[in-house]
């Protein structure tokens, strides 16, 4: 399959919903991704922001519970959700446990060869905008930004912190800071990357920070709910504004009280962050 074939379309806010399947030489497997047009994609090129959901999720669950669409298709921006990690590969041991394999890719290049196929992070940074810009004209895929949540705000912090060049801005919702320090992390990395600590450190935000020099324009935004369950021990978003500070680096970290780590908590402030990218989007 050279070219995304669709596979479902939903009209919603005057734009729509659609869904794609094509084949990843990247990964070596069929994969779905997602599109929200909004209405002046009809017309013109509008700016992209992608988004990267978290663990257990797929292409799906943003474009059906986040209601980002409203504010995307007010100013004009075009979502990009992709799936979290390879599929159909049948992997001895992929589908063992929620926190690794299946749903879990981590957004990052496997060094091991048993987990050789996934590679969301070339996915995501070469293949999908290639793809998107062989193929949807209506899109200008040099005006980018990026978010996402949990595992997928550990993407998008690591993605943009290692591609500058790439995006506008970039902003998450409790996302995977210091993988390096948390249990679902060093579950991840000490799989797909090996036991050596330091090659951990080149997907993982918080030392990253304190490996490179970075200038930055665009205030990274963190939005946080203070009864998020994985708070303490796998989010430590704390670290990762201690490393910030230490670099210069402008970041918003706004604690919630009351919010937890669902769905209903990105609902909440979904559109604080799409007004945001649009602002770095030229918008």
């Amino acid at each position: 399959m050279d070219k995304p074939e669709e596979i479902s379309s939903s009209k919603m806010y005057e734009g729509y919903n659609k869904r794609y399947k094509h084949f990843s030489p990247t990964l070596g497997c069929f994969m779905n991704f997602h599109i929200y047009f909004p209405p002046t994609a009809a017309t013109q090129k509008v700016p992209v922001l992608y988004w990267l959901s978290g663990l257990s999720c797929t292409d799906e669950n943003f474009i059906a519970k986040s209601g980002a669409q409203r504010q995307a298709s007010i100013k004009g921006i075009a979502l990009i959700v992709p799936d979290t990690s390879p599929r159909g590969l049948y992997v001895e041991g992929e589908a063992d446990s929620w926190d690794f394999g299946l749903g879990a890719g981590f957004y990052l290049n496997a060094t091991q060869e048993k987990w050789k196929n996934w590679r969301m992070y070339d996915y995501v940074v070469k293949e999908l905008p290639k793809l998107l810009s062989e193929n949807f004209q209506q899109l200008d895929t040099s005006r980018a930004s990026i978010f996402g949540h949990s595992m997928g705000g550990h993407g998008a912090l690591i993605i943009y912190l290692k591609n500058l060049h790439l995006y506008k801005s970039v902003s998450a919702f409790a996302p995977i800071c210091n993988p390096i320090n948390c249990p679902w992390g060093q579950k991840a990395f000490s799989n797909y990357l090996g036991k050596n600590v330091f090659d951990w450190e080149e997907y993982d935000a918080t030392y990253l920070l304190s490996r490179y020099r970075y200038k930055v324009e665009a205030p990274i935004i963190i939005d946080q709910g203070e009864n998020d369950k994985f708070l303490k021990d796998q989010l430590m978003p704390h670290k990762f504004e201690e490393a910030c500070k230490r670099a210069k680096i402008p970041l918003l970290l706004r604690m919630h009280p009351g919010y937890d780590h669902s769905y209903f908590f990105i609902a909440t402030i979904i559109d604080d962050h799409i007004l945001h990218h649009a602002q770095y989007l030229g918008l």
